[in-house]
């Protein structure tokens, strides 16, 4: 049986996602920009697909910039609010469980001269309401925390986040790639979203920024999305987008919370489950007491168990999780830790399997 439970990684492209983007590969595969009945055609579809997406985040068509991955949207949010507020100050805020996208442009931002705070979170993933309240300055112009974690699913308060920091007249930021679609969508002036964990297709993404946000554009050499963001749209991974929008269903988010709980509840004789119970309705992340993670994920991939030892962004390099480091997991845990994150297909019977093949290695 081949059972794929590393849908935080990615997710296989619905069949009605695949459906929706043919037409734009092979018959109306016009350019969006040229004046033409194909690129009018395109051009049309790709506002429609615009209209759908930025209904689910309660923000208007006008305010969704397309991008080509969640990263980039992240790299757009960080690098364009700090450049285009230089001037009014150099203060950024984030949580030190961040995804990388997020991490590795604060760096970045540091060489330029900008000051960046790093809130460390509890050991259940919680960032500290009080904490970031207090390190908020006169020079903050952004702060930036996700809304569910990439290897945990812990969800933030993102809206008691999100009114500290409207209160203070400062722009928020959240990356929602994990929890687009799967729970209730969070309030924030920018909001990151990404195709390929919902069932849409790989290579497209994009950053919702409310009109009243300054952004300065990290991509030059066109005009595409007004003008924030330059490079021809990809129209049918756009459509793809908007289609898998539509797919995940309350039902669907039922099913997945049961068969999650479900599993965590028939190994924690065994392991421990990292992370807050108010997570994700698919990420499961639990430690295995003297295991070691890389040695049992190959077995259970011998077993056609897909599943990971990390985030798929991190997970080929040598260096312990920083999200498990940062909930104070001892250093003889943190190689002892599997992600299971199932999808809407995910089925009882897999899960069974799947047990069974954890409680007979262990």
């Amino acid at each position: 049986m081949q059972v794929y439970l590393d849908n935080g990684a990615t997710t296989k492209t619905a069949p009605e996602v695949a459906k929706a983007i043919q037409p734009y590969l092979t018959e109306q595969y016009g350019n969006p920009e040229s004046i033409h009945a194909l690129g009018r055609k395109a051009q049309e579809a790709l506002e429609q697909a615009r209209k759908q997406i930025a209904s689910k985040l309660n923000f208007q068509p006008h305010e969704l910039i397309f991008t080509s991955s969640g990263t980039e949207a992240n790299n757009l949010a960080l690098f364009g609010v700090a450049h285009a507020m230089k001037k009014q100050g150099n203060h950024i805020i984030v949580s030190n469980i961040e995804h990388s996208s997020i991490l590795e442009a604060c760096k970045r931002l540091e060489k330029e001269g900008f000051e960046v705070t790093y809130l460390l979170v509890n050991k259940e993933g919680l960032v500290d309401i009080k904490k970031l309240e207090h390190a908020i300055t006169p020079k903050t112009i952004i702060v930036s925390i996700m809304h569910a974690n990439n290897e945990i699913g812990v969800i933030q308060p993102i809206n008691e986040i999100y009114s500290i920091c409207k209160k203070k007249k400062i722009f928020f930021h959240t990356d929602a790639a994990q929890s687009f679609c799967k729970t209730k969508t969070p309030e924030a002036d920018l909001i990151s979203i990404s195709a390929h964990k919902i069932h849409g297709p790989k290579g497209i993404a994009a950053l919702a920024v409310k009109e009243n946000v300054p952004i300065q554009p990290q991509i030059l050499g066109g005009m595409q999305e007004q003008n924030k963001r330059a490079g021809t749209h990809n129209v049918p991974g756009i459509i793809g987008f908007a289609k898998a929008t539509t797919l995940i269903t309350e039902k669907d988010i039922q099913h997945m919370t049961e068969l999650k709980n479900y599993f965590i509840q028939q190994l924690l004789t065994i392991s421990t489950l990292n992370g807050s119970k108010n997570r994700l309705c698919n990420n499961i992340n639990l430690t295995f007491p003297g295991q070691e993670a890389d040695s049992l994920l190959l077995k259970l991939d011998e077993q056609g168990i897909a599943c990971s030892a990390g985030s798929a962004c991190n997970t080929k390099k040598a260096t312990p999780s920083h999200v498990l480091k940062a909930l104070g997991l001892p250093k003889d845990k943190l190689n002892s830790t599997l992600r299971f994150t199932l999808s809407k297909y995910t089925t009882k019977t897999e899960i069974e399997y799947t047990l069974k093949r954890i409680k007979e290695l262990l």
